[in-house]
């Protein structure tokens, strides 16, 4: 691992990581995009052709009811009893997020409030690379169904045999989820933001990808809502010397296995830097004065997972700002919240956590402003609205509200 100084050209430049794609694959995704928009499911169909070697036809774009039910065939019944821990757990997190409908009235006859009301079509995207991401499933479809979501579709990548690998479709009916679609990429993308013959065309987009999905979501941002634009995944360790070397090791080490992953340490502690010398693999430890630096420091950072292996972990986590999601103690590790815990672990990378929050029901969710006066409320503010108008140039507001006293 690599040693650096808080005052670092390199520590700035981890500190200022984003999402960044070449121009020639902005170009490659804006043109897949372009076909999928207007040739539908013929272009939909060669991409998958191209990218997955797939030969499909249309009718075998949507997983049909057979190929569920035989998914469970050979499922080992304890994954099972597994994914059903992880659901009650997420579904119990998220039904705490809930948000309802208000309103308040005055004496004057002025009515405010907000009509909460669910997005009405939602795609999710799980990539299926190297590994089947079952537990993706679960971390998107549940907040997204708590939160009242009608319609709900995903799309995933199919195998070189053209089916979807079983752990995603059993998790998919476990979640009583039963439109599944087959194509991966940008085109997958391109066909949830536009629509085809057989996909649905829906409001919303979110699910991690690949670069070019990322950047799809990015591109057809506008044309539907999407998630956030996600980049490598990142866990952030500050620690003492309260903390066991062996488990901060273990948890850099984890980091690893996902492509690009990014794993720092921030320490006070000599001891810990000499530890994590002697470890192998990619990762940095930044060396500090004090724990408020290493709060300021991991704050700049903004990662997606924060650990936070000191001795009073409650006491820090005050000094904490900008984090996707935060493990307090040597039990807490990144694992436990990708699968089991209950937050999503769809959550904001590449420094985007100054400024997103993870995946939760308020993504699903918008509302719609309600305003109602009464003609003495609103003759109390006509003069306001006058004198702001006018500031503003705009005559014929003035008039819409003279209007009615005359």
């Amino acid at each position: 691992m690599k040693i650096i100084r808080p005052n670092s050209k390199e520590l700035a430049q981890l500190c200022g990581r984003g999402f960044e794609v070449k121009k020639r694959s902005r170009e490659r995704v804006a043109k897949i995009i372009e076909d999928v928009r207007f040739r539908g499911d013929d272009a939909l169909i060669r991409y998958t052709r191209k990218f997955d070697k797939v030969k499909m036809r249309p009718r075998q774009l949507r997983v049909a009811a057979g190929e569920i039910n035989g998914a469970y065939q050979d499922m080992d019944p304890s994954l099972v009893s597994s994914f059903k821990v992880a659901i009650e757990n997420v579904s119990q997190f998220y039904k705490k997020q809930l948000k309802k409908s208000w309103k308040i009235k005055d004496k004057e006859g002025i009515v405010l409030g907000e009509k909460i009301t669910p997005i009405e079509t939602v795609g999710i995207y799980i990539p299926a690379g190297t590994a089947p991401l079952a537990s993706t499933v679960y971390m998107t479809v549940l907040p997204a169904k708590i939160a009242g979501v009608k319609r709900i579709v995903i799309i995933t990548p199919p195998n070189k045999y053209g089916s979807v690998h079983p752990y995603i479709l059993v998790m998919a009916n476990l979640l009583g989820i039963n439109e599944v679609y087959k194509a991966g990429g940008a085109q997958a993308i391109a066909a949830l933001a536009f629509g085809t013959k057989t996909v649905p065309k829906v409001d919303k987009i979110v699910g991690p990808g690949n670069l070019y999905v990322t950047e799809a979501k990015r591109q057809v941002y506008g044309y539907v809502d999407i998630d956030m634009v996600a980049g490598p995944s990142e866990v952030v360790i500050i620690a003492d010397d309260s903390a066991n070397p062996d488990y901060i090791a273990a948890d850099m080490a984890a980091q690893s296995e996902h492509l690009l992953g990014l794993s720092i340490l921030i320490t006070k502690s000599k001891r810990l830097v000499k530890a994590m010398k002697q470890q192998p693999g990619k990762g940095y430890v930044v060396l500090v004065k004090n724990l408020k630096e290493a709060a300021d420091i991991a704050n700049r950072i903004a990662p997606e997972h924060l650990q936070l292996m000191v001795k009073d972990p409650k006491k820090l986590f005050n000094s904490i700002t900008n984090a996707g999601a935060v493990f307090f103690g040597d039990y807490s590790p990144t694992a436990l919240g990708d699968y089991i815990a209950g937050p999503s672990h769809v959550l904001p990378t590449g420094g985007s956590a100054r400024f997103f929050s993870g995946l939760s029901i308020w993504d699903f969710l918008k509302g719609i402003h309600v305003i109602s006066y009464s003609k003495k409320a609103l003759e109390l503010v006509k003069d306001d609205i006058e004198r702001i108008a006018a500031l503003e140039g705009l005559n014929k507001h003035i008039e819409s509200v003279k209007k009615r006293f005359e």
